[in-house]
Formats: structure tokens, C-alpha cells, sequence
């Protein structure tokens, strides 16, 4: 039985829903001889201090009623540690990048240049965080830009699986121990929390980590390091890994380590108690786990993303012969949607969401005409065909020699179905609804077969169907693969411009592309073209074929999102009659297929 939920009243007045806590759960009753040690975990708040929603400039709302943001879940946090003194606070990764408010103080007022705290740094500061791992976009702008937001945390970051590309030396801490002193008196406990990273980064980030850090997969960090954390005297261990539960990986066999592995981390390593684990956006209250070595349960929590969720450990201890032993250990997700903003946070980062709102409604011209983005998942849209646009044109003004002759195509994702231009002012934050990630811009060489077997591996976004519908949107998208057994995510689908094609539906994955053709003639396999992409799909996220390996004929590492400001500001009006052009077609057996949003 091991330690299997010998802490079982979880649900009190605060109820489940499910399994998700709509508010606090309180720990259960123990033996005089025990201690209840509760550990609270966010993961992937990706810059959501405040519930606030940059993109549509208000407190943040969904149809399920969710909150974000930091300020509400300290509240969450205190009120727990009212109820269980012996409480502590971790984080699993993805804090620095994600909203505008990160992206602020990363490149219009870079904390590198002016010293100033990270709004992030101070939220967590004021919230009492003891530990963080690293996530992978937390490289996304850079070592240097990593560097200088630890400096401003008041806990450490954690990653026993990066090394120091120079030395083979630990990058970041790889574990710390905290000692707590139980409320109800006794021998103190002391808590290690192993912090692990997802090694996809060596990939997606390649020109930012390369020749500095270097990563190797969790669980054989996992297996290196959990006996050392046991060895300097942890009672109970505690991995903080951002990495999600089910192994699988984006990037296919371009690494020989998955990108989410922790089930066969809580499987094959003996003396890890409980796991938060993250990276995948997934709420999972409570999965538990056998250890074949072992028998014991290991019990591993998920919560969601931005805030919207917190995972709570609690785990019993019984001292046996001087050392505590867990006897017990349950989870369950935390819902901070009906807590009050804690005024603290607020104040900590006001100055900075002030900012950022200001800068993110700054009007930088005017369009002629709505340009949705919802659409572009399943139509040719003018919302991607502004975003090709400049990319195209950026690359092919920077091209010489032979390259300056090749055709150039461009590569864009869907990346928010919610984003969109609207006719009239455009502002910062219309583009960022449109592009919302901090991407650079390369130019790859590619042959006319490249080019196809790349859009053959982005229609395996669509789900096969027979007839030509109508069709709701979702019975025709994000459909599963190897690669994304839960559904392929919008960002990992690329609409290619320059050429002509369809994608036949009624067809199986790997057969879908018909009709390709360049300046009205078939693409021959040896055409020659250059692939105007971003750096994160030509490292190799997606796993689209062809590209990590193809010449770079660009890289000036232009921000691709900058560049579409820039843009739109010479360009003074936004008249999509200019640039929108009807590339592609959805079709099933030759048929144009009919969805509906």
C-alpha cells in the first residue's frame, strides 16, 4: 500500500468540484505524533500577475469562469497558510514570457538596461516563494536576460539537468533543502525540492543557449540526483519539473530525451514523495503513480496554466526512529477564481501593468477593414497574410547572391484564435493578439519536395472527414498525432504563402497536399525556394521535417512581432486588399470543405 491516501478528508466545507478545490482544502486530522506538511505549487503563469487581460484591455474572463494572475492565488496561498503553518510555496516554470507585461520588460524596457525589478520577480518576491524550476521559456530572451531576473528573486531557480556548456558545472542550482519547524513543536523537517526542465530547449532555443548550456533528459537527471537529495538528509523530496506527465515529445526523435516524462520518472526513481509537474497546460488534480522498485505511490499534481489553477500537496510524516517518514500524501488543484486580488501583489506591480497597458494601447495606424484571427485555423485569412507578408518582404530584402534569386515563401501559425485587427486604430496589443510569442526570424533553403513534405506534416493538424459538411470548427482542427496525442496545438499548424495548394481532408495524413504550384506551374522537386520561418520552428519545434538541417540564408535575429509594428507604422493604413491573397483551400476528395467557426 506504501504511503496510498492516508490523508483522505480532503473535501470540507471549501467541497471539490471533481477534484478541483473551488477554494481551500483543509489538511485532515493526524496522529500527535504527525505532521502535515502542505506544498503549493503554480506552474506556467507565463506573466499573468494580475487578472488582467492585455489583449482585450480588461480583467480577464472566460466562459468557464476561471481568474489568472498571481494576485488572487497569494490570497489563496495566505489563507492556506492561516490553516497549516508548516506550508511552503513553489513554482514549476514559464513565468517570464507569455503576456504583454513580460514582453514589455523584456524588449521596450529590458530590466538588462535599466535596472529595474521584473514585475514577475516582484510579485513572487512579495508572495514568498521558496523554490522555482526553470522553464523552457524562460530562455526565450536569453542567458544573460535569465541571468539578471534570478538575481532579482529571493528564491532560487532549480534545474539539475542543465549544465554549463564551458565547465560540465551545474548552470543552476540543482536542489535545495528547506528546513521546516513543524508548528506543533518536534524535530524539524527537512523538505528537498529537485527542480528538473524539459530538454527541448536545446531545440527551441538553440541560437540562445548554444555553446552555453547544455540539458539532458529528466529521468536520467532524476536518477543521478534524487539519491544525492536523499543523501544531504531530506525527509521528503519534492521534484519540481516542467515537464508534463504522459512521455511523449514535439520534437520527435530530434532529441534522445522526451519532452514530458514524469510518469516514468515517478515509475523508475525510488525517493521522490510527490512531483509538480507542468509544461503542458494540463489541470491533473492528483494522478498517482507505483514505484516498480519501491511499491511506494508517488503522487504527482498539475496545475493548468496562468494562474487559473494551484496545486496542494499534502503529505503526512510519522517519525520513525528519529527521521520522518511520508505515510501519507494526497493532491488536489486549487481554484483562486472567487479570492480577492491580494492588495500587496496589486501594489508591487502596479507601476509596471500601468506601463505596459499604456504601451499596449498606443495607436500605431489605422486598418481598413476587420481582419479576424479565429478563421485562420481552418481559411486562408488576411490576419496570417500580414504576418507572411512582412516576413517575406524582411527576408527577401536582406537576400544575396543566387539566394536573391529564388522565390521566396513564409511560414505562420495560428497562434491566437481569439486575436484579430479590427477596422479602424490598430494598436501594439492588436498585433500581439495576432503574434503572440517572441519569435526571430530566419530564411532556410528549401527544394519544392521540402516544401511539400512540410505542409504534408502541418495538414496533419486536420482531422480526416468524409463529406464537405458543414463542419464545426472543432470537429475539424487539432486533431491528434504521435507527437500531440492530445491534440495538435493551433501554434504547431503553419500556413505557407507564395505558393498555391490544397489540403484534402477526406484524405489520410501524408497524402493531403494537392495542387502545389508557383507563379501558376506545378513545384517540381527540385525547385528551389527560401522559407521565410521563425527560430522556434526552424530549431525544430513541431518536428516539421526538412528544416533544422536546410541552409540558414537569413538570421539577423530580427523580432519577428517588432518587425510587424514597425511595419504597420510606415505603412500608416492597413488595407488588406494590398496583401491578402487566397493561397490555400481545405477540401475533401477535391471538394471545398465548408466550417463553420
Amino acid at each position: 500500500m506504501g504511503h496510498r491516501r492516508t490523508v483522505a478528508a480532503l473535501a470540507t466545507a471549501c467541497c471539490l468540484t471533481g477534484a478541483v478545490a473551488s477554494a481551500v482544502v483543509a489538511p485532515a486530522s493526524a496522529a500527535p505524533k504527525d505532521v502535515t506538511l502542505t506544498v503549493l505549487g503554480t506552474s506556467d503563469v507565463h506573466g499573468h500577475a494580475l487578472n488582467w487581460d492585455y489583449y482585450a484591455d480588461q480583467p480577464y474572463s472566460d466562459a468557464a469562469g476561471n481568474s489568472v494572475g498571481l494576485a488572487q492565488v497569494s490570497t489563496v496561498v495566505d489563507q492556506v497558510r492561516r490553516e497549516n503553518p508548516n506550508t511552503l510555496l513553489v513554482d514549476d516554470g514559464d513565468v517570464i514570457q507569455g503576456t504583454p507585461l513580460d514582453s514589455y520588460y523584456a524588449t521596450v524596457e529590458p530590466i538588462t538596461r535599466t535596472g529595474d525589478t521584473h514585475p514577475m520577480a516582484a510579485a513572487m518576491n512579495r508572495m514568498g516563494y521558496v523554490a522555482g524550476a526553470v522553464g523552457n521559456h524562460e530562455f526565450n530572451y536569453g542567458v544573460d536576460y535569465l541571468g539578471a531576473y534570478r538575481k532579482q528573486l529571493d528564491f532560487p531557480l532549480l534545474a539539475a539537468n542543465v549544465t554549463d556548456h564551458r565547465t560540465g558545472a551545474p548552470a543552476f542550482t540543482p536542489y535545495l533543502i528547506r528546513t521546516v519547524r513543524p508548528a506543533q513543536g518536534g524535530r524539524p523537517v527537512h523538505v528537498g525540492f529537485l527542480g528538473l526542465t524539459t530538454p527541448g530547449s536545446a531545440i527551441w532555443d538553440k541560437p540562445r543557449v548554444s555553446g552555453r548550456l547544455d540539458f539532458t533528459g529528466v529521468l536520467e537527471a532524476a536518477k543521478r540526483w534524487v539519491p544525492r537529495v536523499r543523501a544531504a538528509g531530506a525527509d521528503v523530496v519534492v521534484v519540481l519539473s516542467h515537464s508534463g506527465i504522459e512521455t511523449n515529445s514535439s520534437y520527435g526523435d530530434a532529441l534522445p530525451w522526451p519532452e514530458n516524462d514524469m510518469r516514468r520518472v515517478a515509475e523508475e526513481v525510488p525517493g521522490i514523495d510527490a512531483i509538480l509537474a507542468g509544461h503542458t497546460h494540463r489541470n491533473n488534480p492528483e494522478v498517482d503513480v507505483t514505484n516498480k522498485a519501491t511499491g511506494r505511490t508517488v503522487v504527482i499534481s498539475q496545475p493548468g496554466l496562468w494562474g487559473e489553477r494551484m496545486s496542494r500537496f499534502d503529505l503526512t510524516l510519522r517519525l520513525v526512529h528519529g527521521r520522518y517518514r511520508v505515510t501519507g500524501a494526497t493532491s488536489a488543484l486549487l481554484n483562486p477564481a472567487k479570492a480577492r486580488p491580494d492588495p500587496t501583489v496589486v501594489a508591487a506591480t502596479r507601476t509596471q501593468h500601468a506601463a505596459t497597458v499604456s504601451y499596449v494601447n498606443s495607436v500605431i495606424g489605422r486598418s481598413t477593414s476587420d481582419m479576424p484571427a479565429g478563421p485562420c485555423r481552418y481559411s486562408d485569412c488576411a490576419a496570417l497574410d500580414l504576418i507572411n507578408t512582412v516576413q517575406t518582404e524582411t527576408v527577401g530584402a536582406a537576400l544575396s547572391g543566387d539566394d536573391a534569386t529564388l522565390p521566396v515563401l513564409s511560414a505562420a501559425a495560428p497562434f491566437n484564435r481569439n486575436g484579430g485587427i479590427s477596422a479602424g486604430d490598430v494598436t501594439v496589443r492588436d498585433i500581439a493578439g495576432i503574434y503572440e510569442f517572441d519569435n526571430t526570424l530566419l530564411g532556410i533553403r528549401l527544394t519544392g519536395a521540402q516544401v511539400k513534405a512540410y505542409l504534408e506534416k502541418s495538414a496533419e493538424y486536420f482531422r480526416q472527414v468524409s463529406g464537405t459538411g458543414p463542419f464545426p470548427a472543432d470537429d475539424v482542427t487539432n486533431a491528434p498525432t504521435k507527437d500531440s496525442p492530445d491534440g495538435t496545438p493551433d501554434y504547431l499548424y503553419d500556413v505557407v504563402s507564395g505558393v498555391d495548394y490544397d489540403i484534402d481532408i477526406g484524405r489520410p495524413v501524408g497524402s493531403r497536399i494537392e495542387h502545389l504550384s508557383y507563379d501558376g506551374k506545378p513545384v517540381t522537386d527540385d525547385q528551389q525556394f527560401v522559407l521565410a520561418i521563425n527560430n522556434y520552428r526552424q530549431s525544430g519545434g513541431g518536428n516539421f521535417p526538412g528544416v533544422t538541417d536546410a541552409p540558414v540564408v537569413y538570421d539577423q535575429q530580427v523580432a519577428i512581432r517588432e518587425s510587424l509594428i514597425d511595419w504597420v507604422q510606415q505603412a500608416g493604413t492597413l488595407d488588406p486588399s494590398t496583401f491578402a491573397t487566397k493561397d490555400w483551400r481545405l477540401v475533401a476528395d477535391g471538394q471545398p470543405v465548408q466550417v463553420t467557426g
